[in-house]
């Protein structure tokens, strides 16, 4: 009884583990898979039809966005989620943060504050990204 304890706690706080709890998960993982280069991770959390869209206006792809990351032509040194605020839409979440990017790009090396707005949307078992914009805060 005592070694079949611990599996029930653990299944009983995966099952009463709530949306948004699921989409902060996501969101680290995200952060996670960014700044350590993870290209498994991020071909997981990623939908095929993502929009990233950026600070400078750039819009790109999956595909596009993949090809900078992989030729080092946007790297993220740190990225720190201040604040998250999500919403809930059945299968789908906004989530809004303020957060703090570091790294380099075509223009050279960054420390942006920012506002990042992402649209998740449940496939099957997981969370995808589908979308991604962010603002610059002066």
């Amino acid at each position: 009884m005592l070694r079949i304890l611990p599996l029930l706690l653990l299944t009983f706080s995966l099952v009463a583990a709530s949306p948004e709890d699921a989409i902060r998960a996501a969101e680290n993982s995200w952060t996670a898979a960014v700044v350590k280069q993870d290209f498994a991770a991020l071909s997981k959390l990623y939908a095929p039809e993502l929009i990233y869209a950026h600070s400078t206006g750039n819009v790109e792809t999956l595909e596009q966005y993949m090809v900078r990351l992989k030729g080092g032509k946007q790297r993220y040194d740190t990225m720190t989620l201040e604040k998250t605020k999500i919403n809930m839409y059945g299968n789908t979440a906004v989530s809004h943060s303020f957060a703090r990017f570091t790294g380099k790009n075509d223009s050279g090396a960054f420390n942006d504050h920012l506002m990042v707005m992402h649209v998740w949307v449940k496939k099957g078992k997981s969370w995808q990204l589908v979308a991604h914009q962010t603002t610059k805060i002066p």
